[in-house]
């Protein structure tokens, strides 16, 4: 078993298929399948289920893939940290974002990075704030950037920036040219939330718990498992929500969203920079952590 038919292996599950695989690694199915098989004889284990065109992985699979996939990130940090050391920064930085700083915060970040450190590749992964916390856990990724705490202790959250949530209706909607309401107004309205685990989500709970609410006082219409379908879901009509207005910027400034403030709930909230507290830093994660917290003001302020 080496680190080479590890990438292999990672690839073939990610993509779920040989041929895609083998594609991303440049060589050919054959090859690629005799990797795998290789690394099958050499554990004693099934790895990937081939179903038909679909590759799939095995139970033993997922156990060898969440090994994998931290052993390849450890080859990345000690090659970023030799380059650092020659003062070369170059390599590999795996990170992850919650929908609304991953999706609207961070590309512009990372694009920001790469122009001063060309030689770096990073490799954004988007998920929910409680699936972040959980990359960063298990070495997946060095660092994440999330909209809610966690309330694991393994893990450092410092304050990056504010953000700021309100109540977001289509165009056409009777509200839609108040410039705030109160909580209690809404309660007939069809509401659209985000799925658990979400930082937005678990952010709108609690401020409606301070104010002695929860959401079954709430007329909730649908559960969505993204803000960009959350977002659809308010331009069909299909109700209204509440979160980040940095995520309908455009909507609003062409007009097909209307932004509302809440004027009896405090929607004021921050991003955290997401590290785990007993890993040292890479080079490379503290070169981007830093650029990061030097830079973001003024990289988003024509999104605020």
């Amino acid at each position: 078993m080496d680190l080479w038919q590890l990438h292999i292996f990672t690839k073939v599950v990610e993509m779920g298929s040989f041929s895609k695989a083998a594609q991303a690694v440049n060589l050919s199915q054959p090859t690629v399948s005799s990797h795998i098989k290789d690394l099958e004889d050499h554990l004693n284990c099934r790895l990937i289920d081939r179903l038909g065109r679909k590759a799939s992985s095995t139970k033993g699979g997922e156990l060898l893939y969440s090994f994998a996939t931290r052993l390849l990130a450890l080859r990345d940090e000690a090659e970023s940290a030799m380059s650092s050391f020659l003062g070369k920064p170059t390599g590999v930085l795996a990170i992850a974002g919650s929908n609304i700083p991953g999706c609207y915060v961070l590309p512009r970040v990372i694009g920001a990075f790469s122009k001063h450190y060309p030689d770096v590749s990073i490799s954004l992964k988007i998920g929910d704030t409680r699936s972040v916390a959980e990359d960063v856990l298990s070495g997946t990724v060095e660092m994440g950037l999330v909209g809610a705490l966690s309330p694991n202790k393994q893990l450092t959250q410092d304050i990056l920036m504010e953000d700021h949530l309100t109540l977001i209706v289509p165009a056409s909607h009777p509200l839609a040219n108040q410039e705030e309401v109160s909580i209690q107004s809404l309660g007939r309205e069809p509401f659209i939330i985000r799925e658990q685990g979400s930082g937005t989500r678990k952010f709108f709970e609690k401020v409606l718990a301070d104010a002695g609410m929860g959401l079954e006082n709430l007329n909730i219409a649908a559960q969505l498992g993204s803000t960009e379908a959350v977002r659809e879901a308010i331009k069909a009509g299909l109700g209204v929500s509440i979160f980040s207005t940095r995520a309908v910027m455009g909507d609003l400034r062409c007009g097909t969203l209307k932004s509302i403030e809440i004027s009896d709930l405090d929607f004021r909230r921050f991003f955290y920079i997401v590290r785990h507290r007993q890993r040292t830093a890479s080079p490379l994660c503290q070169y981007f952590c830093d650029f990061l917290t030097a830079n973001v003001t003024q990289l988003i302020s024509d999104i605020t």
